[in-house]
């Protein structure tokens, strides 16, 4: 017959395998809350971009039946190719008030480059997002896209890009002093979160779809 003290102790261990449990799932979700606070943190220390959240940039109207989810970087050139092919059917889209775009310039290939160039960016286009010329600044990237391994393109060009964009005379310092670097960060922060692990990324409400001009227009409908 087993003694008083060792049956104690087995009836001990599901209740201490139940608190470790517990303190584990605690942790777990203290380490996300902390992930989430991080991100939006940083975008408050800099501010958000005009139409943006800590997630994204909108563009379009608010009640459009359709929200299209576009994850890209600046760096990436199978992202120049979706842009090349769909540019025109996003600004159709978005003008005719039938979808809005959210775009969420990550900065997934900063190791392609060796002035961050994902990272630097991603932050101009906070700022093409404030002045209102951010499709157009992101179609103007694409077509000086740098290639990968190199500098990138320096911020005085970047600054051109935007102003023949149409940006207004605040781009310029917005750019040099890198105003939505945080920005960047949570926006790369909360796609990393949300699974999104290449670029181009197109979700047409919640759902991702094929890459081509085609499945974009059949998502929409």
């Amino acid at each position: 017959m087993p003694s008083r003290r060792s049956t104690l102790t087995r009836r001990r261990g599901p209740a201490t395998g139940t608190v470790v449990a517990v303190l584990v799932l605690v942790l777990f979700a203290a380490a996300v809350g902390f992930g989430v606070y991080r991100a939006q943190s940083d975008a408050d220390d800099a501010g958000l971009p005009a139409g943006a959240d800590a997630a994204g940039a909108v563009v379009g109207r608010a009640d459009a039946p359709v929200t299209i989810d576009l994850y890209l970087d600046f760096q990436c050139p199978a992202c120049a190719q979706y842009e090349q092919a769909t540019g025109a059917t996003l600004d159709e889209l978005v003008a005719s008030g039938r979808a809005r775009v959210v775009y969420h310039p990550v900065a997934y290939l900063d190791r392609f480059s060796s002035t961050r160039y994902s990272s630097r960016s991603s932050a101009a286009a906070g700022c093409a997002a404030d002045a209102g010329v951010l499709p157009r600044f992101a179609e103007l990237l694409y077509a000086h896209q740098p290639p990968e391994g190199g500098d990138g393109l320096p911020d005085d060009q970047l600054v051109a890009l935007g102003q023949e964009a149409g940006a207004g005379a605040d781009f310029a310092p917005c750019v040099q002093e890198a105003r939505y670097a945080g920005w960047t960060r949570s926006l790369t922060e909360a796609a990393s979160r949300a699974g999104i692990n290449q670029t181009p990324t197109v979700l047409v409400d919640g759902q991702e779809i094929d890459r081509s001009v085609e499945a974009l227009r059949t998502a929409v409908g």
